[in-house]
């Protein structure tokens, strides 16, 4: 059994870039220490605690759509339901190590895995 460290998801509405592209399908991998602790010391996040999610999603999301570069300005041009997404998606992750969360049927008891879809998807 490999572990998984890279996580597939789709943004509710997507990324428009400059060019009026739409990017919707993405990659973010899992969280290190360092990803958690470094910008911690970056001025944006020391006058703006909330910048700490744009420079932390910058450095975890390996692919977004044709993009291969995410930067903290893609991050902030994000639509607000699409950085709520990223966030939840991130915790996840993070947190449960998938991407799905476990259920139980309250009729037959079954307990089983489902992905979660937030609204808009």
């Amino acid at each position: 059994m490999t572990f998984q460290t890279e996580f597939e998801f789709t943004l509710p509405k997507g990324y428009v870039d400059s060019e009026g592209n739409l990017h919707k399908k993405g990659i973010m991998r899992l969280a290190t220490a360092a990803d958690e602790i470094l910008p911690l010391k970056d001025p944006r996040v020391q006058a703006n605690p909330a910048y700490l999610t744009v420079i932390l999603l910058s450095r975890v999301i390996i692919r977004l759509g044709d993009l291969h570069l995410i930067d903290t300005k893609v991050i902030e041009n994000l639509f607000a339901t699409d950085l709520a997404y990223l966030q939840d998606f991130y915790s996840r992750i993070n947190e449960n190590g998938t991407a799905k969360i476990r259920v139980r049927c309250p009729q037959c008891e079954h307990i089983f895995e489902h992905e979660v879809e937030l609204q808009g998807e």
